[in-house]
């Protein structure tokens, strides 16, 4: 091939790479805006089922306190957690009523699992529900059954422990059949943001 051939094909290539690439970036920028509505919808759904008596919540700065709750949790034994972010839920007069800490756990049979913890102003956990849960079907995807999830609601503790025996105390979580690491995962997610709200917020 000659040095011109060769330089006209180099450019036909570098002509269809920027076409290509242009074409991708307009599709994300397109695709965007839906996908980031759809995940607030979600969030949004997520905080009225985990702290249903709330008027409406409110973003907060938590930086420092989440900054806090992430440096401390490889010493806490609830596995590899995180707090993603935290809103706070008020009532009609703008009165705190409680919060909804969103965390995950990296530590899922199937990847991540993120989960929105509606906690109140006095420690209560009044409810789980899922942003992210890719598990094995009839086994970990059990987590996100009403019996299952409601294990954790209406209690104050100070954390969950998972049990295969059957819970007999508020703190205690029945394992998922066939899924104890699914259980485990969920409950140190949970755990965090118990930790999160009652030593990193109230500080």
């Amino acid at each position: 091939m000659s040095k011109g051939g060769f330089m006209k094909d180099a450019l036909i290539l570098f002509l269809i790479t920027l076409v290509a690439g242009a074409c991708l970036g307009g599709a994300y920028e397109i695709t965007k805006g839906p996908i980031e509505a759809a995940e607030l919808a979600a969030k949004e759904e997520a905080f009225r089922t985990v702290l249903a008596d709330a008027d409406s919540f409110k973003l907060e700065d938590y930086d420092a306190a989440m900054e806090k709750a992430n440096t401390d949790a490889p010493t806490l034994n609830f596995g590899n957690v995180q707090v993603d972010d935290c809103a706070i839920g008020v009532d009609a007069s703008g009165n705190p009523m409680g919060y909804v800490v969103t965390s995950t756990s990296n530590d899922g049979y199937g990847g991540a699992i993120t989960v929105s913890v509606g906690i109140t102003t006095e420690g209560e956990v009044k409810g789980i529900a899922f942003l992210t849960l890719t598990e094995t079907a009839g086994l970990g995807m059990n987590a996100d059954t009403p019996d299952w999830r409601g294990q954790f609601a209406d209690k104050t503790v100070e954390s969950f422990t998972v049990t295969k025996s059957g819970a007999s105390a508020d703190n205690e979580i029945d394992a998922i059949g066939g899924a104890t690491i699914t259980s485990n995962a969920v409950t140190g997610a949970v755990n965090l943001a118990l930790y999160f709200v009652n030593n990193c917020v109230a500080q």
